[in-house]
């Protein structure tokens, strides 16, 4: 028996040989080492940086775990990463359904449903700094700002919004949910189209309303659409710098100062990419976890 195994292994690298495959790994082995270097190796590069004392202009100097002790005794830290953590909330429990209402709302349409797609997804075809600036203009805390100006129709306001501790962090994930639902409702929109329509037909000759067709029909269908949507929103809200760097600068009184926005800081303000770096590879690993624990704790949701 093991003559036969050596004899049917043998005979199998023959064949793969004969047919092209060592031609195969040469010419892949080019873009392999290519990914590699581009992919990996700013990530080992980081790890190393982590453990370094370095400007990028002087040589570096090996400090070891001081970088990690300088960053996790920080009084900064903790504000910032409450400050994350409460725009992630913010961001999963009013931005999240709007894509998913918004794709829905366009699936049952018939005539006009691809004006209301475009609508959607033009939100994700203006440059985010642009749109940051205009939504400024919005949040202007006088008077003559868009927002208070409607708000004063109904005797409202006006509301320092920007300026404020309290709004500023709402203000911000409006802003985001408008920037990013057009971008995801496309994506529901897309499994939406694998649902089966006999569901909805049985749905319908059953008296069920749009509703009821939604809440039983639509939502089991793209189940593991969601779930992933919604961890993949959970990663980039930990990630937010864009909005709080452009509006606020992580004002006022550090009340939307993310850890993004920190490691930003300790790179190109206090020079210290060391720090910086091992900041990020501690977040790094936050979001591992997070990822492993959601997997485990949404797998058995994503297949019943």
């Amino acid at each position: 028996m093991f003559q036969q195994r050596t004899q049917k292994s043998g005979r199998s690298v023959t064949t793969w040989y004969r047919s092209g495959g060592l031609s195969a790994v040469f010419f892949a082995l080019p873009l392999v080492l290519i990914f590699l270097y581009f992919s990996w190796g700013p990530i080992v590069r980081g790890l190393v940086l982590s453990f370094q004392k370095n400007n990028l202009v002087a040589p570096p100097e090996w400090v070891g775990m001081s970088n990690f002790s300088y960053v996790l005794t920080d009084p900064q830290l903790p504000q910032a990463a409450l400050n994350t953590l409460y725009f992630a909330l913010l961001a999963l429990v009013f931005g999240f359904p709007v894509p998913l209402f918004l794709a829905v709302f366009i699936s049952e349409l018939r005539k006009t449903g691809w004006l209301y797609n475009v609508l959607s997804y033009l939100p994700a075809v203006v440059p985010p700094v642009a749109a940051i600036l205009l939504w400024t203009f919005f949040y202007d805390p006088s008077t003559a700002g868009v927002f208070n100006s409607i708000l004063g129709w109904f005797g409202l306001g006006p509301f320092a919004w920007l300026n404020s501790q309290t709004l500023a962090m709402p203000a911000i994930v409006l802003e985001a949910t408008w920037a990013g639902a057009g971008a995801t409702s496309i994506i529901y929109l897309a499994a939406l189209t694998g649902v089966r329509t006999e569901l909805y037909e049985a749905a319908e000759l059953d008296g069920a309303s749009i509703r009821s067709r939604v809440w039983h029909v639509t939502l089991p269908q793209i189940r593991g659409i969601i779930l992933i949507m919604m961890l993949l929103q959970l990663i980039g809200t930990f990630q937010v710098f864009t909005e709080p760097f452009l509006f606020t600068g992580g004002g006022p009184n550090n009340a939307t100062t993310t850890i993004l926005l920190l490691i930003y800081r300790y790179a190109f303000i206090n020079g210290d990419f060391g720090a910086a770096t091992a900041l990020s590879v501690l977040l790094a690993g936050v979001l591992c976890v997070l990822s492993v624990v959601y997997h485990f704790v949404t797998r058995r949701w994503s297949t019943t």
